[in-house]
């Protein structure tokens, strides 16, 4: 099914999984449809005049360029910002880009680079670059089962002095920190019957650090993201979309919270 979302109601939480990485594993209608490029954009900007203007914007752009060796380049970017007068309250966001299998073979290379920020988080930047041995388990008509095992690199600068902050500073200062982590992924997507979809993608990343006395001390705190998507098919043209996602993370560079979650609800419209 092919839907369009257009309203939804987001809790605030929602700006925390945002900031994860490689929580987007991007699956669209031409994967199976062989068009040279395709790009798609999404903007959404609020305005809101109270006591100061609260300015609130987020949305994506992703370019996708297929080839004939059944390989696509996936570029993708996603920002969030929300200020109420000079007061910064939300400023994160990534770019993402990807070379990897069209959903054809059963075994193939799956390449990455990424940079992302998160002014709530204190994380000033984060950039990191791997590759995935990426497994097709099966891929029909009602569901899919993708797994992927890989290692990248990832360079962080956390500085809780920005003006985002949410969190209480207890004597915590700038931290750079740069590791391994061995990242397990899975994508799955079943159709239950001709009214209802189910999508999800999770995580697991396991640190692994760069000293030779300390490389697993961390190994068994691992970040764990979630996302399940599920569509609702009213009648021909209408539906709705129910999302939760979370991420879970006990090593921090900084004293923030080790839990972060999102709840949704969309309307879809079918074209």
């Amino acid at each position: 099914m092919k839907y369009l979302l257009v309203t939804c109601i987001l809790l605030p939480w929602n700006l925390c999984l945002f900031a994860q990485v490689l929580n987007v594993d991007r699956q669209n209608s031409s994967d199976s449809v062989f068009r040279k490029n395709l790009c798609t954009a999404r903007l959404n900007f609020v305005s809101d005049k109270q006591r100061r203007n609260l300015l609130e914007a987020n949305g994506d752009v992703e370019w996708d360029r297929f080839f004939k060796n059944n390989r696509v380049l996936i570029c993708f970017a996603h920002a969030d910002m929300a200020a109420n007068g000079k007061n910064i309250l939300e400023n994160n966001g990534y770019l993402q880009m990807r070379y990897r299998d069209n959903d054809k073979r059963s075994v193939a290379a799956d390449y990455y680079v990424q940079y992302q920020w998160n002014g709530i988080w204190g994380m000033q930047n984060r950039a990191l670059m791997g590759c995935n041995a990426r497994f097709k388990f099966w891929d029909d008509r009602s569901d899919d089962l993708y797994v992927g095992a890989g290692l990248f690199y990832e360079y962080e600068r956390w500085d809780p002095a920005r003006s985002a902050y949410s969190f209480p500073v207890d004597s915590v200062g700038i931290v750079n920190r740069n590791l391994f982590r061995v990242n397990i992924t899975a994508k799955t997507a079943v159709h239950i019957n001709e009214h209802v979809d189910i999508a999800g993608v999770t995580f697991i990343q396991f640190p692994v650090g760069i000293s030779d006395t300390r490389i697993f001390q961390n190994f068994f705190n691992p970040r764990w993201v979630l996302d399940i998507t599920a569509t609702f098919k009213i009648n021909k043209h209408f539906g709705f979309t129910m999302k939760y996602g979370h991420n879970l993370d006990h090593f921090r560079a900084l004293p923030i919270d080790p839990y972060f979650y999102e709840f949704n609800v969309g309307l879809a419209v079918q074209l």
